[in-house]
């Protein structure tokens, strides 16, 4: 029998090529984003049909009973007559969703990011429905339905979205789902981006280490916040060998012509990209950026605490001073008692701090310390816990028994309330500092000078004490620039469980 001499040709091989990284994350994100897409629709779906079940099914008591009341018609309006408009909102409002970036927002976006866009675009699609049904028939459908259908919509969603952000945000302070992050450049910018990392696993975000061309010391590269992975140079081999979600590069100024090389990489890498800018003697929170031709300007932000708003805040908080003044007197009566029968002395402290533009007042307190407590002041300043020019003490041996409790709950400000009725104070706003603290300052810090100092603000809810003093500063005048009602209102609720937590209080 003949062998035959014709070669063999290899069978080719089932196995699929692994995918790579960035098309894997790639994957996981449409897969999520259409998980949304389907459960935001469902949602509306749901919505719908309880709002025609208000407006049709439900015996309204008086007087809402008058309201709801049907429009003659010799039509009979059933739920399957509303499918086109039910139809028209599933799939209508989640492309709206689509077009306005709902589904492309960072992992660490708030509610207010998701609900200002849901807001938004479901009362346009309800607009402009309305618009289009009764322009084709203007007396076959109720027209509350879409009244109804417009506030369960909206009110459904935020539910929804923030039990999702809540769910979010406790895994990752588990540790799990998190994002892995290189951070690209090791100077005062790159540290200051990776202690912020750190500080706050509830952004959903995991240090991975830093590559910058300056090598650490050896006992610095096993510091497992702050690894050391590299050279700069290094970022092409990194993002293939380490599993990386994000770079954020935090470069010096000196070193911004590396950035097109340091992008064009993560590209390449199908890597998520951030830069922080090295703007730290302007302040982050004063920048305003406008667009040229494709070419970004920055410029400085103005403080938004000015002309009318200042009187509109002014008003509102005076108008709250009045409602409360009763609980208020009760109040202060009983502690006022409580420190005379605790130890000797006034029963209010009186201290000279800095305002608006520098101008020094009386700022009154409950006392909380012994007579002679400035005296003894300079023999713990070696016992300093804060940063900066303040001086905050954990276990101050000057506090009374009854001081403690009032640092504890907050209590002892409740006196600057007259302060503020005089104008010297405002129930919301920067922390008055004393003329030691503003002698100290540096120049950037004494913009947030330039606003009416609060009783409560931004640092005292997001960290108090835990808050270092160039974050405090910071946020002051983040405040002083994005001022509005709501965020005076959002920071006065904040800090009622703040204030019952102790968080951070002493």
């Amino acid at each position: 029998m003949r062998r035959l001499n014709t070669p063999i040709e290899p069978i080719a091989s089932t196995t699929r090529p692994a995918k790579a990284p960035q098309q894997v994350r790639a994957a996981a994100r449409r897969r999520r984003a259409f998980a949304e897409v389907v459960l935001d629709a469902l949602i509306i779906l749901g919505a719908f049909v309880l709002a025609y079940a208000l407006r049709y099914q439900v015996s309204w008591p008086q007087p809402f009973a008058a309201l709801v009341r049907e429009v003659a018609t010799e039509n009979v309006v059933s739920l399957a007559a509303f499918t086109p408009i039910a139809a028209a909102l599933t799939l209508g409002l989640p492309a709206l969703f689509a077009l306005r970036g709902l589904y492309r927002l960072p992992r660490s976006a708030s509610l207010l990011d998701h609900a200002s866009i849901i807001t938004g675009s479901v009362t346009t699609g309800i607009a402009v429905l309305i618009v289009v049904v009764f322009l084709y028939r203007p007396f076959f459908y109720s027209r509350l339905i879409f009244a109804f259908a417009g506030l369960l919509i909206i009110t459904l969603l935020c539910m929804w979205r923030a039990l999702l952000i809540a769910i979010r945000r406790w895994r990752w302070i588990q540790g799990r789902d998190r994002e892995r992050v290189l951070v690209v450049g090791g100077s005062g910018l790159g540290r200051g981006v990776m202690a912020g990392l750190v500080a706050q696993p509830d952004m959903g975000y995991q240090l991975a280490g830093y590559l910058d061309d300056r090598e650490p010391p050896i006992t610095e590269r096993r510091d497992g916040h702050f690894r050391y992975l590299g050279a700069i140079a290094d970022l092409e081999e990194r993002l293939r060998t380490t599993p990386v979600e994000q770079v954020i590069i935090a470069l010096p100024f000196w070193e911004q012509h590396r950035l097109a090389a340091l992008a064009a990489t993560c590209t390449a890498a199908g890597v998520d990209l951030r830069v922080a800018p090295d703007l730290y003697d302007l302040s982050f929170d004063r920048v305003d950026v406008m667009n040229l031709s494709g070419i970004p300007l920055l410029g400085i932000r103005a403080v938004s605490l000015s002309g009318g708003n200042l009187v509109l805040k002014r008003a509102i908080e005076l108008t709250l001073i009045v409602l409360a003044s009763a609980l208020v007197a009760l109040l202060s009566a009983l502690i006022a008692l409580a420190i005379r029968l605790d130890s000797p002395g006034p029963v209010i402290f009186r201290q000279q701090r800095v305002g608006k533009d520098g101008k020094r007042f009386l700022c009154y307190k409950f006392r909380t310390m012994v007579v002679d407590a400035e005296a003894r002041k300079a023999a713990l300043l070696q016992h300093n816990e804060a940063d900066g020019p303040l001086f905050k003490m954990k276990n101050d041996p000057r506090i009374t028994r009854v001081g403690a409790l009032l640092r504890r709950t907050s209590l002892d400000e409740l006196p600057q309330l007259w302060n503020v009725v005089r104008g010297e104070m405002a129930l919301v706003g920067p922390r008055p500092p004393t003329p030691d603290e503003a002698a100290q300052y540096e120049p950037w810090h004494h913009r947030r000078l330039r606003v009416t100092p609060g009783m409560t603000g931004l640092w005292q809810v997001l960290g108090r004490s835990a808050t270092s003093f160039d974050e405090m500063v910071r946020l002051d005048i983040y405040y002083t620039e994005h001022w509005t009602p709501g965020l005076d209102l959002r920071i006065l609720l904040q800090t009622i469980p703040v204030v019952l937590s102790r968080r951070g209080a002493f």
